[in-house]
């Protein structure tokens, strides 16, 4: 779920598999303030503000839903996810959960360089962002302990760090489209080649813009088509160059809908995200939801298979490339993996509320 990169996606996402609406129960959204949160860098903000959206009553099972980069608790709701999981009898049928989903810092209407300080905001990383999720849930929401974690892309890797730096807090961690390893080789390098493609723009001065730096759009469309979409999708959307022209025009046409500062420090905030040296201390039932075709988070490299040796209750659902799938995209599409969700809650043991 990656919002400034949706246009550039419009014509390869789901194409093949139609959506359909679920009936479960509206969601409900809430602020709450932490008061002098303390960042990685020793940094502290007198009041943090995270927003969050609620699906079902605090009476349910509690589960946490996170976002990918650049996204928000609302583009969780959308059907191929919400959809497929929300309703009645479905796996997070929200009348038995009580379905928590938070903008992470730097997103949504969370507290964010946009709001304000540029690029004076603290800079936050994955770990900051997961103890101001986990403040939200006990201080904000009263929350003493999850049924679930789940999460997609960075919601994922926020997943990993939440079954290592919170590990009794949880009894199921599903991490998706996410490596239990260090943010490293072509993911990272695309990153900041994108990241550093922005900050040279003589548009960006240094944070200190009064137009969004035109070549923003270039960086974001190049990452974009490089690393999500998959390749069988891309060869039956653009088989000609024709066709690749023209989605390359339609994706240059489109806006980027992100503020530069709050894309820059988005994406910056992965750079020292690296779980592996925790993976013992996780105790919850994990199932590692991948897809074959992922271009940032390749199967054939063998580091999630190394890494998840070290996970003793976790096992890997990896989901074969076909011409419905879409890369990084396709755990954003919950048919692929409704049933073993169901199986897994059915399954994996309660160990405290």
């Amino acid at each position: 779920m990656l919002r400034p990169l949706a246009a550039a996606f419009a014509a390869v996402v789901f194409f093949c598999a139609p959506a359909r609406a679920a009936d479960y129960p509206a969601p409900k959204q809430g602020d709450v303030v932490i008061k002098d949160f303390k960042f990685h860098t020793g940094e502290t903000m007198p009041e943090l503000k995270l927003h969050y959206m609620t699906v079902g009553e605090p009476s349910g099972q509690p589960v946490l839903v996170l976002h990918g980069t650049g996204g928000s608790g609302a583009s969780m709701l959308v059907p191929p996810f919400a959809g497929e999981l929300f309703g009645k009898d479905q796996p997070l049928d929200a009348t038995k959960y009580y379905i928590i989903i938070p903008d992470s810092i730097g997103h949504g209407k969370s507290s964010k360089p946009s709001d304000g300080l540029k690029s004076k905001f603290p800079a936050y990383d994955y770990t900051d962002m997961v103890d101001a999720q986990y403040r939200l849930l006990t201080e904000g929401l009263g929350v003493k302990h999850l049924r679930l974690v789940i999460g997609n892309s960075m919601g994922g890797m926020h997943s990993w760090v939440w079954a290592t730096r919170y590990p009794d807090y949880m009894d199921v961690a599903v991490p998706m489209a996410s490596q239990p390893t260090e943010m490293a080789a072509r993911n990272w390098m695309l990153r900041r080649i994108m990241l550093e493609t922005i900050r040279n723009d003589p548009d960006y001065n240094g944070g200190n813009y009064t137009t969004q730096p035109r070549m923003m759009k270039y960086a974001v469309t190049a990452y974009a088509t490089a690393t999500a979409g998959g390749t069988i999708a891309y060869q039956l959307a653009a088989p000609t160059a024709a066709k690749a022209d023209k989605m390359v025009e339609e994706r240059l046409a489109a806006p980027v809908p992100a503020d530069a500062n709050d894309f820059i420090y988005q994406w910056d905030s992965s750079h020292d995200y690296n779980p592996s040296t925790d993976l013992d201390k996780i105790k919850a039932t994990v199932l590692l939801i991948n897809a074959a075709d992922d271009e940032r988070n390749p199967p054939e490299t063998g580091v999630t298979a190394d890494a998840m040796k070290h996970v003793l209750h976790g096992k890997v659902h990896l989901i074969q490339a076909s011409a419905e799938t879409r890369g990084h995209l396709t755990t954003g599409n919950a048919r692929f993996y409704v049933e073993p969700l169901r199986e897994l809650l059915a399954t994996a043991p309660q160990r405290g509320m």
